[in-house]
């Protein structure tokens, strides 16, 4: 999903940002919501209206919206040499210094044959460079970015890893074992702590927390040691049924043994296993984390819902529930994003392939569909913004059979409602 919309921080930077938010958040992401009126999501319109008919790609937008086809699976991007994986799935974007930004693009692609791949934009938009930054990895699902500029690309597989990549892939790709071995799907990191939140796409699976070494003083250019380290956990729910009656307390409970020996091993716990009281959540899909509401957005598309722990709070909470939304329009929440604006943009997985739109003002509505052949058993994946917030990229993971990936733009809400 989406970076920090700026050049890379360096240490300096980093600590003045960590302080200032600090200084002017002295409440938690229960105090901006109530402020903003945000009641349970309820169906309707939304900000941008009904959908049209489908374009050429395919896509069904609001008015004033419009698509571009950006690259498809097995093809070249642009005027580049570079050969699209196949499968996209999670992505981000990363600002570059001379304007443009990067698109880093998760290959969810077995038994090796996967990675990430990523699209350089100049300011305009053009595509100027295409290139891989992740080779040799098992079903890249989702991932996260680091407040350090970073892309988190997540092994969605038993004893899987997360792989930390820069995206103008000049540095190689490195493993962070400190983050678990599991089925993980996606991660957030706080830029004010550096805690790094994890899903992990199994119907028992758990909701992670990591808390970095803090003896780890990392160099400017050594940012991502933070990751090298720490403490990895699991979160108790205090009550979870309250979680839907308005919220519950967190407890964050050391996990024994990280990286686990192979499953194949009988005495091999997995990780999600090895501290039973330990909440249950039904397939942890996408993570993201709002700085402003310093909140741990993730869904689970198990049950068909949207959590929000309020990491300040120490406190979580069903923050939409399919089952029981009156006419949702969202039902199996993958990917997710949160806008500019404070509309959190959820990828269906399956259902009518649909990106539906929560929007900062309580409505859940549409925001896009995918239509035609050329989507038949596909699901999207991948939504992110650009550093301007003007642009929206996803992909149709199985679009034209193995991938197709795309921008829009138009009157995208760019002020935080």
């Amino acid at each position: 999903m989406q970076v920090a919309n700026g050049p890379r921080m360096d240490r300096r930077s980093f600590l003045k940002t960590t302080v200032a938010a600090a200084a002017v958040i002295p409440f938690g992401s229960s105090y901006w919501r109530a402020f903003a009126s945000h009641e349970a999501p309820v169906a309707g319109p939304g900000p941008y209206g009904p959908l049209g008919a489908a374009d050429p790609n395919g896509l069904r937008l609001p008015a004033g919206f419009s698509s571009r086809l950006i690259a498809r699976s097995a093809e070249p991007v642009g005027d580049t040499s570079h050969v699209w994986h196949f499968f996209p799935d999670g992505g981000a974007t990363f600002a570059t210094d001379d304007g443009g930004w990067i698109y880093a693009s998760n290959a969810e692609v077995d038994s090796r044959g996967g990675g990430v791949g990523a699209i350089r934009f100049a300011s305009d938009g053009a595509i100027v460079d295409a290139y891989r930054i992740l080779s040799s990895t098992t079903r890249n699902c989702a991932g996260g970015v680091t407040p350090w500029g970073t892309w988190l690309s997540c092994e969605e597989t038993e004893g899987g890893l997360v792989w930390e990549c820069d995206p103008t892939g000049q540095a190689d790709a490195m493993p962070r074992l400190a983050l678990g071995s599991f089925s993980h799907e996606a991660a957030a990191v706080d830029p004010v702590t550096s805690y790094c939140y994890l899903t992990e796409d199994q119907s028992d699976g758990r909701f992670y927390r990591f808390r970095p070494d803090p003896t780890l003083v990392p160099l400017p250019s050594e940012a991502a040691r933070l990751l090298e380290r720490g403490t990895l956990e699991v979160a108790k729910l205090a009550d979870p049924a309250a979680a839907s009656t308005g919220g519950t307390a967190v407890e964050w409970l050391p996990v024994p043994v990280p990286n686990p020996p192979s499953v194949l091993i009988v005495e091999s716990v997995p990780t999600r296993r090895q501290v039973p009281e330990s909440t249950a959540f039904n397939r942890g899909e996408g993570c993201w984390f709002d700085t402003v509401a310093r909140t741990v957005f993730f869904s689970t598309t198990g049950d068909n819902r949207i959590w929000a722990h309020e990491v300040d709070d120490a406190s979580i909470e069903v923050y939409f529930d399919g089952k029981a939304t009156a006419g949702s329009p969202l039902r199996a929440p993958d990917n997710l994003t949160v806008a500019p604006s404070g509309d959190l943009l959820v990828c269906e997985d399956g259902d009518n392939l649909e990106m539906v739109l929560i929007s900062a003002d309580g409505e859940v509505a549409p925001f896009l569909r995918l239509e035609g052949e050329q989507h038949r058993s596909t699901e999207l994946t991948g939504c992110a913004f650009d550093p301007s917030g003007t642009r929206l990229y996803f992909s149709s993971q199985r679009g034209y059979a193995i991938g197709a990936t795309y921008e829009v733009t138009g009157p995208f809400r760019t002020e935080r409602v």
